[in-house]
């Protein structure tokens, strides 16, 4: 195959405690409390002795844990820039990486075995992948072998064979409306993004109309409990909690007693993150598909992997992992607006044909879209159409 290819292997570090410990009955946040308010200053100002000023207030935490809402577009300012502009920006690490080395390779130039070998390394380098790597290239060398190829005659050959790749896997998450609820469970390692991405689907889903209840099944991290009862205040949406340490199997039959009985459209369930050689934490995840089993056959309906796109060649050793253990059904590439790696997507649906539902280009609602294939491969190759 090819002379300098290395897999870089990433593993993040394992924060959480590996025994579950029983919890109490859950706690319903259908909106998060609010504060108490300050007590008024005195109006009377005291003679004697003079006052001493009270401390500042300390910062509410929850607010600082929030995903930032969207900005208003100010009078007079360019109105917020649209997704494909926003997906091209966010690929901007993986693009110039790409097509910087086109360019480099393909200036006056034809296309002979060296420079397929070029391009062939090139596209490694931005965790195409061998196999994805050299098949794109042989279809550029079937057609245009021996002749000379300007560097977007490449760039645009190259985006059409991976569309193609990606037009199979790129499916929107389907709510079965029969289900009530659809059983939506989020899994993936720690920093993965799973509770920003939680937060977004419910405000999404939301937008269609459909009715959302979220347990917070990450009961190791109580931040995480934080952000989703944010994102459950913003959206309209309760938010099922226990204690931190409680038992997240019991959580989430306790969410799902509660949606079978309101009839809601949507349950999202998140989880707490845990490394994929980790058997006891996969072990954790297992039970919980075997408590909601028991009251619903079919639930899970959908078993999503988030990864993080600037792991890398390490996303394919969690998809085999999180797959064989939990039958993952889906995946959410989140971060790419973070990496020089976009093209590992390409390599995932190459090689596991699982459908990609969402991907991420940044923090606002809107930066999560539905993964399109061909908007996709234009972006990652510096193409505007």
């Amino acid at each position: 195959m090819l002379k300098f290819w290395r897999r870089n292997k990433q593993e993040p570090a394992e924060t959480r405690p590996e025994a579950e410990s029983e919890g109490t009955g859950p706690k319903v946040f259908d909106t998060p409390p609010e504060p108490e308010p300050e007590p008024a200053a005195e109006a009377v100002p005291e003679p004697e002795p003079e006052p001493v000023p009270e401390p500042e207030p300390e910062p509410e935490p929850v607010a600082a844990l929030a995903p930032a809402p969207e900005p208003a577009a100010e009078p007079g300012q360019p109105a917020r820039k649209g997704w494909l502009s926003r997906l091209r920006e966010g690929l901007t690490k993986s693009t110039t990486k790409l097509t910087d080395g086109i360019t480099g390779i393909f200036t006056k130039r034809k296309l002979d075995d060296e420079a397929l070998e070029e391009l062939e390394e090139l596209l490694i380098t931005a965790d195409l992948g061998p196999v994805t790597a050299a098949k794109v290239t042989a279809e550029l060398a079937r057609t245009r072998f021996g002749k000379e190829v300007s560097p977007d005659e490449v760039r645009r050959t190259l985006a059409a064979s991976i569309a193609q790749i990606l037009e199979p896997v790129a499916e929107p998450l389907e709510i079965d409306a029969a289900a009530k609820p659809h059983v939506v469970l989020v899994v993936g390692v720690n920093g993965a993004g799973k509770t920003t991405t939680i937060g977004k689907m419910a405000k999404q889903f939301r937008q269609e109309g459909k009715s959302v209840i979220i347990a917070a099944g990450d009961t190791f991290r109580a931040a995480a409990v934080q952000q989703l009862q944010v994102w459950g205040e913003r959206s309209g949406c309760p938010v099922i909690a226990k204690e931190t340490g409680a038992d997240a199997a019991g959580l989430a039959f306790d969410a799902l007693e509660r949606a079978r009985r309101e009839k809601t459209d949507v349950l999202l369930i998140d989880t707490a993150g845990r490394l994929q050689n980790k058997a006891n934490l996969m072990a954790e995840l297992q039970k919980i598909i075997r408590v909601v089993k028991k009251l619903d056959p079919e639930a899970p309906h959908s078993v999503l992997l988030v990864l993080d796109a600037t792991t890398g060649q390490n996303a394919h050793s969690q998809v085999e992992v999180f797959r064989e253990r939990v039958s993952v059904n889906g995946l959410i590439l989140t971060k790419l607006d973070g990496s020089a790696r976009g093209g590992v997507l390409v390599a995932l649906a190459e090689k596991y044909k699982l459908p990609v539902h969402f991907i991420g280009v940044g923090e606002g609602i809107e930066d999560m879209r539905p993964f399109e294939a061909g908007s996709f491969a234009r972006s990652l190759m510096g193409l505007e159409s």
